[in-house]
């Protein structure tokens, strides 16, 4: 059974980075595409970007463009959602999830229902 597990998510201020982290076991990460996506209070869940199964390409969600950077290390079966100059409105739990699929990242983007895993999430608030 695939586990993920995120961490890294606390309290910043607004223009400040956070770097999360989402740790695969249960099977290699190299099998799957990734993403990152978030709930904020009251609202429905939302992408934030994915990353193709070999993490040759990405995408992102417009709000995070030129913010927001996702990466992976399948050596360390890991992958990562830097966030920079954080906005009040990236306050959110942040979940990553994991699918078998080799869809590019775009498309994928828009099929959350494709994603097979996910993990907990890590709360992320943004807060002067």
């Amino acid at each position: 059974q695939v586990q993920l597990v995120e961490s890294g998510g606390g309290l910043v201020q607004p223009g400040g980075s956070l770097r999360l982290s989402c740790a695969v076991s249960g099977s290699t990460s190299d099998y799957y595409a990734m993403g990152w996506f978030r709930q904020a209070p009251g609202k429905e869940r939302e992408g934030v970007s994915c990353i193709s199964r070999r993490g040759d390409n990405t995408y992102y969600a417009e709000s995070v463009t030129g913010r927001f950077t996702i990466s992976r290390d399948d050596a360390k079966n890991t992958v990562y959602l830097q966030m920079n100059s954080l906005e009040f409105e990236d306050t959110a739990v942040y979940y990553c999830a994991a699918a078998r699929t080799s869809l590019p990242a775009a498309l994928l983007f828009r099929r959350p229902d494709l994603f097979d895993f996910w993990g907990q999430g890590t709360q992320v608030t943004v807060s002067s």
